[in-house]
């Protein structure tokens, strides 16, 4: 079938007709994209599926059709220019390996057209009506990996502005993409405080925004009022009171089991007042590693303990400091990160192993004991953990592999099936073997937290970044070193 795009007909065709049977529209767009359904429809216009007739493997894609309804010659004109923005933030945002690639913009018969990539999978909305409520493993699952997606969005200074079910597809291959930037908004620091258009579903829109004037933590709003409704299966409206005041979405749970320290961060999440909510994204993530830190160490567990948590009440008042600016990253370090800016992932690699080493007071190449990697300063592991998940939009790092370790059943406590598991995931196994150091791939396109890669000898020494606080600013970074013998 072939659907025609005339926003007043939308006639669907004999697959091998090339005009409109209906209105005579022709049904190939530019002369390389074939629409074949309808996807969807909102404020902005309508989505489409279609085929890529350029490409030899005939790839499906989603074509997306802008209607402004706008009237009158400027009107058009800055509709148009607003259009070739939007392309422009769309192409930069698409370099995020969940967020869908950009492929084309262009107008034709004088409307407007984005072509991007199409992801298969089903909408959070859809696994919900199909599957039931998510469980609280899913919810924190989810918002790693949206918070992780939203950490580079808004460090391109745009905010998504509607985030919902609907705009995250969980793909065929279990990712999370986050789409539909029609409502994005680039932020230019003179306009932070300046009154908009009010973009964004009603629902999930946080207070502030629904006056015209989006912050980057309105994202964060709609994120929590995301997982609220995932959790219970409840319409936004429905779980907030607006005699009380406050969300009451503990009520329409119906034996769901959440956990009062999940719910905090989500209620934070969902504030309505803004300077009550958390101020960035990376405070969330920081708040949800702090989370999940409940790790019970056996007697025979040779690391020192952990220092105490900070008290709950002061945890809630106090914003964990954000990582120190690639300016301050001391000078030992600056080789690392513009290796890693530049994609060097081979040469960056090599430069974690000898700052370990060094770190650790031991030569290249070098034996580490578990004395010499409890010596190393955890604020060094911290720094190098930041760079290379800042330089891999969230792909590689200890913290990365840490998460993997943790999904998969890891704790402190070695298990051999445990890690099995962990190396299939990371790609770090051909057949029953590991791979040696030239056998690893050192692209941005290697499996998720396959980087950075440390081999030592003929004894492989597993770190993973366990807990990132203290009693002070409580982010410290601890190791954990599991042995294992080749």
């Amino acid at each position: 079938m072939r659907q025609c795009l005339n926003p007043d007909c939308l006639f669907p065709n004999p697959d091998n007709f090339q005009y409109c049977q209906k209105c005579g529209n022709k049904l190939l767009l530019r002369e390389r994209y074939i629409p074949k359904s309808i996807l969807g429809q909102g404020g902005f216009g309508r989505t489409f599926l279609a085929i890529d007739e350029d490409k030899p493997s005939k790839p499906y894609c989603v074509i997306k059709q802008f209607l402004p309804q706008a009237q009158g010659t400027d009107s058009i004109e800055k509709a148009s220019q607003l259009f070739s923005q939007e392309a422009q933030r769309l192409e930069e945002l698409g370099k995020h390996p969940q967020i869908p690639e950009l492929m084309a913009y262009f107008t034709s018969d004088n409307r407007q057209y984005l072509v991007q990539e199409f992801v298969k999978g089903q909408t959070l909305q859809t696994e919900l009506d199909n599957n039931g409520v998510f469980s609280e493993q899913q919810i924190k699952k989810l918002l790693i990996e949206v918070l992780q997606i939203l950490d580079f969005v808004h460090g391109k200074q745009v905010i998504h502005r509607d985030i919902k079910p609907e705009n995250m597809i969980l793909s065929s291959d279990k990712r999370l993409f986050l789409v539909d930037f029609g409502a994005a908004k680039i932020v230019k620091p003179q306009q932070r405080t300046a009154t908009g258009t009010i973009i964004g579903s009603a629902e999930y829109c946080a207070p502030e925004q629904s006056m015209g004037k989006p912050l980057f933590i309105s994202d964060l709003y709609s994120l929590g009022v995301t997982c609220l409704h995932l959790l219970t299966g409840m319409s936004p409206f429905d779980l907030y009171s607006p005699i009380e005041g406050e969300w009451v979405w503990r009520d329409f749970l119906n034996g769901n089991v959440v956990s009062d320290e999940l719910g905090k961060i989500l209620e934070k999440l969902a504030s309505p007042i803004a300077k009550h909510r958390y101020q960035s994204v990376k405070e969330v993530i920081q708040e949800l590693q702090f989370f999940n830190q409940n790790v019970k160490r056996s007697p025979s567990q040779i690391l020192p303990p952990l220092p105490p948590l900070p008290p709950a009440s002061r945890r809630s008042q106090v914003s964990p400091p954000p990582p120190q600016p690639s300016v301050t990253v001391p000078s030992r370090y600056q080789k690392l990160e513009k290796l890693l800016a530049d994609g060097k992932w081979k040469k960056a690699d090599d430069e974690t192993r000898r700052i370990i080493l060094t770190l650790a007071n031991r030569g290249i190449p070098g034996y580490l004991t578990i004395d010499n990697v409890l010596d190393i300063p955890s604020k060094d592991i911290s720094i190098i953990d930041n760079l290379w998940v800042k330089n891999s939009n969230g792909r590689f790092g200890f913290s990365v592999q840490k998460q993997i370790y943790e999904s998969v059943g890891g704790t402190t406590t070695y298990n051999h099936q445990t890690w099995n598991k962990f190396i299939d995931k990371l790609g770090w196994k051909k057949g029953e073997n590991l791979l040696s150091d030239n056998e690893i791939t050192f692209d941005i396109k290697a499996p998720k937290a396959h980087l950075p890669f440390f081999p030592v000898g003929s004894i492989w020494w597993w770190k993973v970044v366990i807990s990132l606080y203290s009693q002070d600013d409580y982010w410290k970074a601890v190791i954990i070193v599991l042995i294992l013998r080749s």
